[in-house]
């Protein structure tokens, strides 16, 4: 089911904590949820990995549950409970059958405040989060990306793993777990949701019972949040035990709360997105067989943002494939034809489209866009701003990717 703008309500609760209510009638499934703006990136150096290993362990009891009442909450009545960490955002949810809203509400709202974080409960997550981490060195076409950004955002918050390290696991104790929920999880910088088919004033007045109540920070902890510095492009390679190479090419885009970024975005998907006709896939599979797969996209956080391309390859073929790369991105502006502008920007949102029947990520992005712009960009927006950037909005971005950073994993 498409949503439409119509759909959507936004409140406040006595607190402080906004609401959002996306009205999905005739559906037999609800989302509920809070999203926090605290991530990875509100971590001090001593602390990299706490806001995920809070995130983690946020379900290991509270003042009134242990942990098996918890993961039974929802999971007895065939709902799910669910939680990830962004490097700015932490965010709780559950999808459940219609008419567990309260069970839900209730669940979430006794974690966000009561949970203490059992120390014994937090010597077993932790090998957990343990495992998580040393995962990445398997799977290196994900692992290149955080070593990217490490190495753009040096010398800044953004820069480090949201998983932090295991040297950095062995000191998060209740204790800290605590003051990091105490410091960041405030009122104020939360947005509850709700999609499903319940009426507005029902899930505001429910939200309010078990959201408005919740004993959180009234004041919001002052994020040093300072944009990264620009570094000079730069040229790396790594030695890894794979049979693949794995390369990493991108540049510094604006955020998502940019009107600029639009023109990144839609960059990004006629370089590389989803769709088999990409100019990437088209160049390094489709005609030359060298790739499984080219990607391209953007990053997008508050301040500032990455666009990047990514493909993995045969060691011998890795500098051809960078060549292809660079030769599709030079001739954009020679290609980009007002026929060929035409026709990516129906297929771009055709697919926005299609994205939009997807629930799930839809709640979360609506809440998400609540959380940091107060409304929620509506399908009109974004078509008015796709239907007017024109060939040299695209290709001025395009002109950064022609001195890229990069970096390759490839074979020791």
């Amino acid at each position: 089911m498409s949503i439409k703008r119509s759909h959507i309500e936004l409140s406040q609760l006595s607190n402080g904590m906004r609401a959002i209510h996306i009205h999905c009638p005739g559906t037999a499934v609800a989302y509920c949820g809070v999203i926090v703006k605290v991530g990875s990136r509100n971590e001090s150096a001593d602390e990299y990995g706490l806001a995920h290993f809070v995130e983690h362990t946020i379900f290991k009891g509270t003042h009134c549950r242990r942990s098996n009442h918890i993961i039974n909450r929802m999971e007895s009545i065939g709902g799910e409970l669910n939680a990830y960490t962004t490097k700015e955002e932490t965010v709780v949810y559950s999808v459940f059958p219609n008419g567990n809203l309260t069970r839900a509400a209730e669940l979430i709202a006794d974690l966000l405040s009561n949970s203490c974080f059992p120390d014994s409960e937090l010597d077993k997550e932790r090998d957990v989060v343990a495992d998580e981490i040393e995962s990445y060195l398997d799977t290196p076409a994900e692992a290149v990306y955080d070593d990217f950004e490490d190495l753009i955002f040096a010398g800044s918050a953004l820069g480090h793993n949201i998983l932090g390290s295991v040297k950095s696991l062995a000191a998060f104790d209740s204790e800290a777990c605590r003051n990091f929920v105490g410091r960041y999880y405030c009122a104020s910088d939360m947005v509850a949701f709700y999609s499903g088919s319940r009426p507005s004033r029902s899930v505001f007045a429910t939200f309010e019972r078990y959201f408005g109540q919740c004993s959180l920070r009234q004041t919001p902890q002052i994020k040093d949040t300072v944009i990264p510095a620009m570094t000079e492009p730069f040229n790396r390679c790594n030695r890894i035990h794979s049979h693949q190479t794995h390369c990493v090419s991108g540049v510094r885009i604006p955020g998502f709360l940019d009107d600029e970024r639009y023109a990144a975005v839609f960059l990004a998907n006629l370089l590389g997105g989803s769709g088999m006709n990409s100019l990437l896939n088209v160049e390094l599979r489709e005609r030359r067989g060298l790739v499984y797969s080219a990607d391209a996209s953007t990053s997008l956080y508050s301040d500032c943002g990455l666009l990047t391309i990514y493909f993995g390859c045969d060691p011998h073929d890795s500098e051809r494939c960078r060549e292809i790369v660079g030769r599709t991105v030079s001739r954009l502006a020679d290609t980009l034809t007002p026929t060929k502008l035409a026709a990516a920007k129906k297929q771009y949102l055709g697919q926005t489209v299609v994205a939009s029947d997807n629930r799930e990520n839809y709640t979360l992005s609506a809440a998400r866009s609540v959380l940091w712009r107060d409304r929620v960009i509506s399908p009109s927006e974004t078509e008015s701003a796709i239907l007017t950037l024109t060939a040299d909005d695209i290709i001025s971005v395009a002109e950064r990717l022609k001195s890229p950073s990069t970096l390759m994993f490839s074979p020791a």
